[in-house]
């Protein structure tokens, strides 16, 4: 829906971030989010390959525990719906650090090993950034490990 807003204001919003975007529906279709949505995208997979879509989206795309089996949760849902609690801790605190990967791939299997990170959500938009980020997260709040 965020991608679609974006669109529809010709990508005129300065921060949109996509949180867990659907897989059942959206892998072929024209209205899934896309990187000129808005002038810097993110998005927080968090169930990737099962109800999320698994590769990367927007100008950055984090896979905390590489995108599946969030910890302590024990659900696809669960799974699907940790975005929406990352973002909002990452509101309060400034973010969640995630380290450089090459591909979606690596993001998966926390194989990363390029030089950079980045913070994940907060309030600010981190506008020309772009990548592939993994980090870690806590089974329960606080979230971040920093």
């Amino acid at each position: 829906m965020a991608g679609i807003i974006g669109r529809n204001v010709n990508g005129n919003i300065a921060y949109l971030t996509a949180l867990e975007p659907a897989l059942p529906g959206f892998i072929t279709n024209d209205h899934k989010f896309r990187a000129n949505d808005g002038a810097y995208t993110e998005v927080i997979h968090t169930n990737a390959g099962l109800l999320g879509y698994v590769s990367d989206l927007g100008h950055v795309d984090f896979y905390p525990n590489g995108g599946t089996d969030m910890p302590g949760c024990d659900s696809a849902e669960c799974d699907h719906a940790r975005s929406y609690y990352y973002l909002g801790e990452s509101l309060i605190s400034g973010g969640f650090t995630g380290r450089r990967c090459a591909t979606y791939v690596g993001a998966m299997t926390g194989n990363c090993v390029l030089w950079g990170n980045l913070n994940m959500g907060g309030l600010v938009p981190k506008t020309g950034s772009s990548g592939i980020f993994y980090l870690e997260t806590n089974a329960a709040p606080p979230f971040s490990r920093g």
